[in-house]
């Protein structure tokens, strides 16, 4: 948005329903301290119009649901997807199908990133006959890079073409569960930005086609070439995107799992620690990075993606042994998924509510919050 209104753009629309919070500042530099705790839109449109004071900001605070989409994106000539969750790129992949609008989509996850410009003109395709051609053939014409040709008025993949069918619910860890490096936003937001220049000045060849990837512990950009599937349904309408990639199911059985789970506060683990009982073992399901920053004294570390692959149920119970369990991480949202998956595997526990961070208030502010 930073970009955008210092090149010019004359309407920028901005839907967001949350507010400014102190662990987003990393990355989101869009906002400053002193807007912690206010809505997140309102802090943007005062940042835009501090450089672009011409410039006719939009703000919607609300969710971006299949009631209002359409009807959110219709007056906008580009949609940029800056979401965080699967049923909503769904969503927006589809509202830019059904408008005819071009979607620059940009996505992170700790220290890699990928950007590409959907449901646009121009993509890439194979040479004529390419899929009669033999093995030797195709090499012959990948070495003189001659395998693909760029085609401008072809219409591009979109984001059903890059991921036909979401991801299991809970395999993808979210920013608070697996950490970003903070910098990867703005190289991959200031692709995103540059790719809606280039939409709107009609100049040079969008990603439309192409899939960059970036990593950026090696310093690295890739290139994927992206087809359209001729086998793709056809979008008619907007659906419910949660259901689509199961999110409702997840929860049932997520809620069915923890159900009449056992809790404890910080200061009730505190006052057991502090009795000297060795009747328990306390794990910690959080990150190793997690770990590094703040601690709760004499917790063991398994991680919840090893708990939920099943790899970290036999190292729970053998840290055990015939101790009862305890399990804490950040906020006490983790311990309770991996105390539902330990459920079904046979072991029970008792949550720590609040995590390090009502460690952190109300036991010992010598641990850092993050």
């Amino acid at each position: 948005m930073l970009y955008l209104a210092a090149a010019g753009v004359g309407r920028i629309g901005i839907v967001d329903f949350d507010v400014v919070d102190s662990s987003n500042l990393q990355r989101q530099i869009i906002h400053g301290t002193s807007w912690v705790g206010k809505p997140k839109i309102e802090s943007a449109k005062a940042r835009i119009l501090e450089i672009n004071p011409f410039c006719q900001v939009d703000l919607h605070e609300t969710r971006f649901t299949s009631e209002n989409a359409l009807e959110l994106a219709r007056p906008y000539d580009i949609v940029i997807d800056g979401t965080d969750n699967f049923p909503t790129r769904y969503l927006v992949n589809d509202t830019c199908v059904l408008l005819g609008k071009p979607n620059v989509y940009g996505s992170i996850f700790r220290f890699e990133g990928q950007a590409t410009v959907f449901n646009h003109k121009g993509t890439w395709v194979r040479p004529d006959g390419w899929a009669e051609l033999s093995r030797e053939e195709k090499k012959a014409l990948r070495e003189k890079g001659q395998d693909w040709f760029y085609d401008a008025e072809k219409p591009g993949p979109n984001y059903r073409d890059l991921y036909p069918d979401p991801p299991p619910p809970g395999l993808v860890p979210s920013c608070a569960e697996g950490g970003v490096l903070g910098v990867l936003c703005g190289i991959v937001g200031g692709i995103q930005a540059t790719e809606a220049i280039k939409i709107i000045l009609g100049q040079g060849t969008t990603l439309s086609g192409r899939l960059v990837l970036y990593d950026a512990l090696n310093m690295k950009f890739r290139e994927l070439k992206l087809q359209t599937n001729p086998d793709r349904p056809v979008i008619e309408k907007l659906i419910d995107y949660e259901e689509f990639c199961g999110v409702p199911q997840a929860k049932a059985a997520e809620k069915e799992a923890q159900a009449g789970m056992a809790e404890m506060t910080v200061t009730e683990l505190k006052a057991l620690i502090d009795s000297g009982a060795d009747d328990f073992v306390l794990v910690d399901v959080r990150n190793p990075h997690e770990v590094e920053i703040a601690k709760i004294p004499g917790s063991v570390l398994i991680p919840l993606p090893d708990i939920e692959n099943g790899n970290g149920v036999q190292r729970v119970k053998d840290a055990m042994g015939n101790k009862r369990l305890i399990v804490h991480c950040k906020a006490g949202g983790r311990s309770a998924k991996a105390l539902g998956v330990l459920k079904m595997n046979g072991v029970e526990g008792t949550n720590v509510i609040g995590g390090t961070l009502a460690w952190s208030r109300d036991v010992d502010a010598s641990v850092p919050e993050y």
